[in-house]
């Protein structure tokens, strides 16, 4: 026959730029001498024979022989007559001349767990209507665009009354009800979790061993593709995890794939994770390389995904990483960067680069490693955005703090603005953190229920108003009281409880503000875009900062679009006023009932959120003379024990008072009586129709 894998697929494979491998390895349907049938092909260097088995044959190894191509160590077959949804596996001839039964590496499809075996699959020729979602996406530059994601794992945000798959939902279904919540809530992206196949549900996806195949636990291929559909003509952008990191060691997978270390590095200090008890990928082989990369090309290519997030990028940058000394092997500098990954992620990441269509990667990287999001030209890794740990472990670390002693922590809190420009971060709250005993973001909180609830509410503000993206996982944004667990269903129920209802409703306002509002998102990665207000009232645990729109002393103009959908968009395009934002936040429950908070010069400002949800009547607070944090002018506002103010305002010039005196109000609380009488003279009776508790 006709060799289906080429002379020329030979040598791109061999050098690892074969970028659409998956065209050729694997299970295809096709015509071949006018017989329909599917042909096989599968990398095994070190096999004596390979052999298709199945049910046709009875999974007899002697039955369908495949072909050494060129001794390339690539086997290919053609099985006539054979169709889409046939069970299938690889029996190879070890050199040990054992057979052993391996899954597809390139399968589309996988057999139900705990079924193993591989599943033919036809994935060409779906009826895409999300063109312009595409054609939208390629236009849009995310750094400047809202960017509000939805950590989800499918298989345990709902289930359903389905014996035969376990309960678990379809994609289809999954499709319209993310949809339907996402534009409720205000979320942008949805990040899928456990999407590529994997046979343990306790791993949550990322113990993986089919790496081609999105999971059968909710479907087929087209299903998943009908799902990305949805949300596309939803409006929301679709990020999948993606885990090139380790994969498991299960006999059916990739694992001594032909009997030998194939895809993992035969020296166990470069091939193994002590702690994980996984295998580490061999980045510096070619064909390992190429997998991993037509594997990343592939979900943006042919199920249109919007973004790929890295898990354990620091697991495979650092050779020492979960090793003791005398564990690992030096770099051939004696450092302890791997640099074989390094340059895979720099091949990789400028090949998305290169696309211009849109699509981003994520980085997922615990450690200080620098400029994983700059230009791998510029010497970077090339990332698009990183997560942002360290902000997330002081974050937290602080909301856990009772309030009495919060003051004795207060630079946690201000410490992620140091460093919040050295790379593109994301700020995250995701499913690591609400496992494994460590609580709900509910039960994290000190105090009572009610002041739980207040004080993850402050939390939520505090973090929306942050520089860097956004990620929530579910669950999160109605205060789930247990940990997540990928077994059952989060708990929608709580949603009839008023207190959880509540911060529901608060975060929804908060998250369309979010996309309302430019300031928010737009200068993310500017100078500009934050500056602290007052960063160091430590006393009375109090932060007041400003976010501001790329060029926001500009007249009002006309915002990005942004993702136009005919059903809808998140960012609406309509004309928005170029406001920059006042954001404080209380992180006791002691109140302030005549707070003073320093402004640069503009009339007056808009309340726009309490702690209390939207305000929904127009209501003004007049910007008064009196220096105030480093500011000529000021506003007093009532700020509730772990209350929250958002307000808007046009900045008129900047107006800075080098060494300024404190607020009197902030300098002592014996000025508190003096400051309300000096406030009531200047602002007459608005000061005192708005002084009351907001």
């Amino acid at each position: 026959m006709d060799r289906f894998f080429s002379e020329l697929d030979r040598y791109l494979f061999g050098v690892g730029r074969h970028y659409q491998i998956y065209e050729k390895m694997g299970a295809h349907p096709c015509t071949y001498e006018g017989k329909k049938g599917v042909h096989f092909a599968v990398w095994a260097p070190h096999a004596k024979a390979v052999s298709l088995v199945c049910d046709r044959n009875g999974w007899n190894p002697e039955g369908n022989a495949m072909i050494n191509v060129a001794d390339s160590g690539v086997f290919e077959c053609f099985i006539p007559e054979m169709g889409e949804n046939e069970l299938y596996k690889y029996a190879i001839l070890t050199q040990k001349d054992e057979w052993i039964y391996k899954a597809d590496p390139y399968a589309f499809s996988s057999e139900f767990r705990p079924g193993n075996a591989s599943v033919t699959a036809n994935i060409e020729k779906f009826p895409w209507t999300d063109k312009e979602w595409m054609k939208s996406r390629k236009k849009t530059n995310w750094e400047e665009s809202p960017m509000a994601i939805y950590e989800v794992h499918i298989g345990s945000w709902k289930r359903e009354g389905n014996p035969e798959r376990n309960g678990f939902i379809s994609y289809q279904k999954a499709g319209r009800d993310l949809a339907e919540y996402c534009n409720y809530m205000g979320y942008t992206h949805v990040e899928l979790m456990g999407i590529a196949e994997h046979p343990f549900d306790g791993s949550w996806g990322y113990q993986v061993t089919g790496y081609f195949a999105p999971t059968s636990r909710h479907g087929s291929p087209k299903d998943f593709m009908e799902m990305v559909d949805i949300l596309h003509n939803a409006g929301i952008g679709v990020i999948l995890d993606w885990v090139p990191a380790h994969f498991p060691k299960d006999a059916h997978g990739l694992a001594d794939f032909d009997g030998e270390a194939c895809y993992e590095h035969p020296d166990s200090r470069l091939g193994e994770h002590p702690d994980w008890g996984t295998k580490i990928f061999n980045y510096g082989k070619t064909e390992v390389e190429n997998f991993l990369i037509g594997n990343a090309l592939y979900w943006y290519d042919m199920y249109h995904i919007d973004g790929l997030r890295v898990d354990a990028v620091a697991s495979m940058l650092y050779l020492d990483y979960g090793r003791k000394d005398g564990q690992w092997l030096p770099n051939r500098f004696g450092g302890n960067g791997n640099l074989e990954a390094i340059e895979f992620f720099k091949h990789l990441n400028s090949l998305i680069r290169k696309r211009e269509d849109g699509a981003i990667i994520i980085a997922e990287e615990s450690t200080a490693w620098p400029d994983i999001t700059k230009a791998p030209e510029d010497g970077g890794l090339g990332f698009h955005f990183k997560w942002n740990m360290g902000w997330m472990h002081d974050f937290l670390s602080y909301m856990e703090e009772n309030p009495l002693y919060r003051c004795y922590h207060h630079n946690k809190m201000t410490f992620g603005m140091s460093y919040a420009y050295s790379e593109k971060f994301i700020l995250v709250l995701s499913h690591d953190e609400v496992v494994h005993l460590k609580r709900s973001m509910i039960e994290k909180m000190p105090g009572t229920d009610e002041e739980r609830f207040k004080n993850l509410k402050a939390g939520y503000f505090f973090m929306l108003g942050h520089a860097g993206k956004k990620l929530l996982f579910m669950g999160q944004d109605f205060g789930q009281y247990s940990e997540w667990s990928e077994a059952r269903s989060i708990d929608w129920y709580l949603l009839e409880q008023e207190e959880n209802r509540s911060l529901h409703n608060f975060l929804r306002d908060l998250l369309h503000l979010y996309q309302e509002y430019p300031a928010f998102y737009e200068a993310d990665y500017e100078y500009e875009g934050f500056s602290w207000v007052n960063a160091d009232d430590s006393s009375r645990s109090i932060y007041s900062f400003i976010r501001n729109c790329k060029n926001h002393m500009g007249k009002d103009k006309k915002v990005g679009k942004g993702i136009e959908t005919e059903k809808g968009a998140f960012t609406s395009g309509k004309t928005k006023r170029k406001e920059s934002l006042l954001f404080v936040v209380n992180m006791t429950g002691v109140d302030r009932d005549n707070y003073w908070v320093g402004l640069p010069k503009t009339k007056k400002v808009k309340l726009l959120l309490t702690e209390e949800g939207l305000v929904k009547e127009d209501k003004y607070f007049p910007v008064v003379k009196g220096e105030c944090d480093g500011r000529d002018y000021h506003i007093a506002y009532p700020l509730k024990g772990y209350g929250i103010a958002l307000f808007s305002f046009i900045e008129e010039e900047e107006d800075r008072v080098a060494n300024a005196k404190p607020c009197p109000d902030k300098k002592s609380e014996l000025k508190k009586g003096e400051n309300e009488k000096e406030e009531k003279e200047q602002q007459g009776e608005l000061v005192a129709k708005n002084s009351r508790t907001a």
